[in-house]
């Protein structure tokens, strides 16, 4: 489909544009007297030049480019009768000005900030701690006059009035501090105003407006009652205790991050609870298993010391709370399967690699280990998965060549009622490993 712009149409566009540009050069030209706010509202196809002072007097004055001399000035409730021919212009409250320059007018409108300041009567939290989990709501009691600016055509708009709450508040890093918090966008008059509960005690403090700090007038604030916090917010942090340095999976030493890891057994964590004291007062642990919905664990204390031993998916939650509020975290641990396997050969030379006969694992929780000579001597034993044989015996080298092991280990997936595996007596999780094991020294 085709659209056709006529000729008259495209200059009515164009002479639009030209009108607004022209009206917002003239008002840039403009310059004030006097502390001062100066913004340009567009309302429809006008442009008016609000300016706000914070209190007018016999110095105040709009002044319009002085070296032009061909303008008049008019008030909106008489727009054929000049009120000046001058440059400057002493202006009254809640008065409404066109500025007439070759045939181009400026709309301009005065406000005395100083008529109309807010009268905070009182300001009070809501005295409702059941319902301020989540929010509280803040009560005022407030005169707040309208501002506004009128177009030409004497219709009134009202400007938006931005006063700001301040108060504080508690976050957690790896640490609680106190922050502070503020709450914009605030439109009075209000009879009650919510914000996000507060995580400690604090006071609530009204400023405003928006055009006062654009003025820079220190206007009077409201500052409410002690506000007795209920809102309560907690954080799991955790230490493996007894993290296993040469299993398959655990190649970093701790601290690592647990909830990223599918950790080997057997292996303890220790729980701490972290939440927003002295608000929070109550604490309560719980360890699921498996998707199940029973928890293996509950307990009450701030902190926790679990030993994880079984193969499968944990769910660790944590609440704190109070009597009127409470608040959960939680993590999932992952507990890897069973696996175990030895080497055919180590070389205890010393130059730190491979120096003793070690077995590489995951998710032992039980082991036992044999080594012996080619005439079935027992030369060493252990039963520490984390250790091995480093090639003495009786605290003296052992002779190179080969020996023979026996191990036998328990996974965390041990199940003994499980079918025996393949032609062996062996269950699920349980290892019987047997085989020859080459002692080399080369140079040492």
């Amino acid at each position: 489909m085709r659209v056709i712009i006529t000729v008259p149409s495209m200059r009515k566009i164009i002479l639009s544009i030209c009108v607004c540009i022209i009206t917002i050069v003239a008002s840039a030209q403009l310059t004030v007297s006097g502390n001062h706010f100066k913004f340009d509202k567009i309302t429809g196809k006008v442009t008016v030049t609000v300016i706000i002072f914070d209190s007018i007097r016999t110095s105040s004055e709009i002044t319009y480019n002085p070296t032009y001399t061909n303008l008049n000035w008019y008030k909106y409730t008489d727009k054929n009768t000049s009120i000046s021919n001058q440059a400057s212009l002493s202006p009254e409250d809640a008065t409404g000005y066109i500025l007439v320059v070759d045939g181009d007018s400026t709309y301009i409108w005065v406000i005395d900030y100083k008529k109309n300041l807010p009268d905070f009567k009182s300001f009070v939290a809501e005295s409702k701690p059941n319902d301020q989990c989540d929010e509280v709501k803040l009560m005022i009691n407030a005169t707040v006059p309208l501002l506004s600016y009128q177009t030409p055509d004497s219709v009134p708009h009202n400007l938006q009035r931005i006063f700001t709450i301040k108060y504080q508040t508690s976050k957690w890093t790896d640490k609680w501090t106190t922050i502070p918090a503020s709450l914009q966008e605030i439109i009075l008059p209000e009879t009650q105003i919510s914000v996000p509960a507060p995580l400690c005690d604090t006071y609530f403090t009204l400023y405003g407006d928006q055009y006062a700090n654009d003025l820079g007038l220190s206007i009077d604030s409201i500052t409410s009652p002690l506000y007795n916090a209920v809102a309560v917010e907690c954080h799991i942090t955790t230490a493996v205790t007894s993290p296993r340095k040469h299993d398959k999976n655990n190649e970093s030493e701790a601290p690592y991050d647990i909830t990223q890891l599918s950790i080997s057994a057997p292996f303890d964590v220790q729980f701490t609870g972290n939440a927003n004291e002295p608000v929070a007062e109550t604490y309560k642990w719980e360890i699921y298993k498996d998707n199940s919905n029973q928890p293996l664990i509950i307990r009450t204390d701030k902190d926790h010391l679990y030993s994880f031993t079984e193969k499968g998916t944990y769910n660790v939650k944590f609440v704190a709370s109070n009597k009127y509020c409470s608040n959960t975290d939680s993590i999932k641990i992952t507990v890897s399967e069973s696996e175990i396997s030895a080497p055919n050969v180590f070389t205890p030379n010393g130059d730190g690699f491979n120096d003793e006969f070690r077995v590489a694992y995951k998710s032992i929780i039980s082991f036992e280990a044999w080594v012996y000579n080619r005439w079935g001597r027992l030369v060493f034993h252990w039963t520490d998965p984390q250790k091995g044989w480093d090639g003495t015996i009786n605290g003296r080298k052992a002779a190179t060549g080969p020996y023979y092991y026996v191990i036998k280990a328990l996974g965390s997936d041990f199940d003994p009622n499980s079918k025996p595996i393949g032609n062996t007596k062996l269950r699920l999780g349980e290892y019987l490993l047997k085989g020859d094991i080459n002692l080399l020294r080369g140079k040492e």
